[in-house]
C-alpha cells in the first residue's frame, strides 16, 4: 500500500506564493516520474508539471516561468513552488507518482488526496 500525503495549500492573495509538498510512503520499490495536476471547479483535471527520475521537467504553458517542480529522492517527496499566483490558479492540486511496488511488478499510478489552493484578494 502506497500513501501520498500532500501539504502546503491554502489561501493566498494574487501575486503571492505557495509551496506544495507531496511525500510518498509505504510499500514502494522505486519511483519514476512525479507530477502535479490540478482541477478547478467545472473543469477537467490538467497537468501542471512533471519531473522524471533523472530530474528532467516539463510544464504546462501557463505555468512556465511561475511554477517550479522539484523532488527529493531520498525523501520520496515532490514539491511545487508557485509564484506570481493568479485567481485562475485556484484549484485542487493533486500529486501523482508513477512507481513500482516491487522490483518485478509493473508500474502503478498513485494519486494524492488533493490540496486546495485559493488565490483571492
Amino acid at each position: 500500500q502506497v500513501q501520498l500525503v500532500e501539504s502546503g495549500g491554502g489561501l493566498v492573495q494574487p501575486g503571492g506564493s505557495l509551496r506544495l509538498s507531496c511525500a510518498a510512503s509505504g510499500s514502494i520499490f522505486s519511483i519514476d516520474a512525479m507530477a502535479w495536476h490540478r482541477q478547478a471547479p467545472g473543469k477537467q483535471r490538467e497537468l501542471v508539471a512533471v519531473i522524471t527520475s533523472g530530474g528532467s521537467t516539463n510544464y504546462a504553458d501557463s505555468m512556465k516561468g511561475r511554477f517550479t517542480i522539484s523532488r527529493d529522492n531520498a525523501k520520496n517527496t515532490v514539491y511545487l513552488e508557485m509564484n506570481s499566483l493568479r485567481p485562475e490558479d485556484t484549484a485542487v492540486y493533486y500529486c501523482k507518482v508513477v512507481g513500482k511496488p516491487t522490483r518485478f511488478s509493473a508500474h502503478n499510478i498513485y494519486w494524492g488526496q488533493g490540496t486546495q489552493v485559493t488565490v483571492s484578494s
